[in-house]
């Protein structure tokens, strides 16, 4: 169950409560509902025409990496709409449990390989590799807020095959 907004239960503060209602979390808001938007606009037209010039392998590529680009963005603008509405008072503590079990967050990562990940449009893995980051910081405040204090898990470091994903985007934008 979620502890209440300003405590653990022990008298102390919560700091994840804390900032999910501050102005960290406000800014961390406009960032998701801006990259939900740049990624419909990019992907409704000029990622439309790109994806038109690649060789086969890569438009699947294109295909599947804008499909989990989208699923991943549309859980975490559910998740940001939803904390908000808990950090408006529009939702209670208990309401937003029950909406809680509908958003399935969950830590997606890229499918394709590096090679051809290589062929795919510039900007298409940008606002990959930024909605993998914006992921990353939304999971992480979902776990201190959502997760039971004594069924806390430690957070495992992030795969090595990602590091390498991000070095091969890196490398893109560098030449780009």
């Amino acid at each position: 169950m979620m502890r209440e907004l300003n405590s653990v239960g022990d008298g102390t503060v919560s700091f994840a409560a804390k900032l999910a209602s501050s102005d960290s979390f406000k800014a961390l808001f406009r960032e998701g509902m801006v990259l939900v938007e740049e990624a419909a606009s990019y992907l409704d037209g000029e990622g439309r025409d790109e994806a038109k010039r690649l060789p086969r392998m890569a438009a699947l590529a294109y295909a599947a990496e804008s499909m989990r680009l989208t699923t991943r963005l549309m859980q975490l603008a559910s998740w940001l709409l939803l904390q908000r509405a808990v950090n408006e008072g529009e939702l209670t503590s208990n309401e937003a449990m029950t909406e809680k079990r509908k958003v399935r967050l969950v830590e997606q990562d890229i499918a394709s390989s590096s090679d051809v990940l290589a062929r795919l449009p510039a900007r298409l893995l940008e606002l990959v590799e930024l909605s993998i980051r914006l992921q990353a910081r939304i999971i992480h405040i979902d776990r201190l807020l959502y997760q039971p204090q004594d069924k806390k898990e430690p957070v495992a470091p992030a795969p090595r095959h990602l590091e390498a994903q991000l070095q091969l985007l890196r490398t893109v934008f560098e030449t780009a």
